[in-house]
């Protein structure tokens, strides 16, 4: 990502620090101005192109305020976990980093509102937990609070949603899921291909080695049986001490064969 690098040292003094927590502080102020009937709120965040057109241009900013969650009881988790998600890729890229994937997702989302006639923030976050999954797969959360998951399936199942609802989904779904992963693709794409390239070319080489080993002459037989490590590549081949020469047995007849004695 040589690019970043370079975004970085251009623009990097202008990124804004713990952007996580102040997104997800506004999300709770808004949880709590809705505790008090103030449901009219949502109304004046949403993210409506229409409305945007006619000047109401707070709209392409306050819809990443609006709570993931309406639940008392779910709320803090959420915040919580996405508070978790949000300063763990920021310690790992830096704050400059972290700005641009999170602001790209916005762009993403905002040109599939405009497409689709209106989308909202939740996508946008779930690409957050994707990027957050391929750099900590092995990371475990509690499933219902009980149950320990590595956050790499729980990735793998989110990705199975997404692929269903390109393919069956209607219009406004599939243009907002495609915008919820192309910060992913434009950050990890590359090293998907790598890792992809590089797996190509260890299963041809394991082939390739494979390949020359059966062609080979083999190197160990059982003077019993015949068996070589070309037709049982598990065996294991030992020389009898009590043989007179060099006589080699397999696991099996190394104690049970006639011990060669010379004259």
């Amino acid at each position: 990502m040589n690019w970043l690098n370079h975004l970085e040292r251009k623009l990097g003094k202008y990124a804004i620090k713990r952007l996580m927590i102040y997104i997800l502080s506004l999300n709770f102020l808004v949880f709590l101005l809705m505790l008090t009937n103030q449901f009219e709120i949502l109304n004046l965040l949403r993210l409506d192109p229409g409305l945007v057109l006619q000047g109401q241009v707070w709209r392409l900013i306050s819809f990443i305020f609006i709570p993931p969650s309406f639940s008392p009881i779910f709320i803090l988790f959420v915040l919580y976990f996405y508070y978790l998600i949000g300063v763990s890729l920021e310690e790992e890229w830096g704050s400059f980093k972290f700005n641009l994937y999170y602001f790209t997702g916005m762009l993403a989302t905002i040109v599939a509102a405009f497409i689709a006639g209106g989308a909202s923030g939740i996508f946008l976050n779930l690409s957050l937990f994707l990027a957050f999954a391929f750099l900590f797969p092995n990371f475990e959360i509690r499933l219902f609070f009980i149950l320990p998951v590595k956050i790499k399936y729980l990735a793998w199942v989110y990705w199975v949603i997404i692929i269903y609802t390109i393919v069956f989904g209607t219009l406004t779904d599939q243009v907002a899921t495609l915008a919820s992963i192309v910060n992913y693709f434009l950050f990890f794409g590359g090293d998907i291909l790598r890792r992809i390239q590089l797996k190509r070319q260890v299963n041809y080489n394991r082939r390739r080695f494979f390949n020359e080993i059966n062609r080979s002459n083999p190197i160990h037989k059982c003077e019993v049986c015949g068996i070589t490590e070309k037709k049982d590549p598990r065996m294991d081949f030992s020389y009898c001490k009590e043989c007179d020469g060099d006589y080699e047995y397999c696991t099996k007849h190394i104690l049970q064969h006639n011990h060669v004695k010379r004259n």
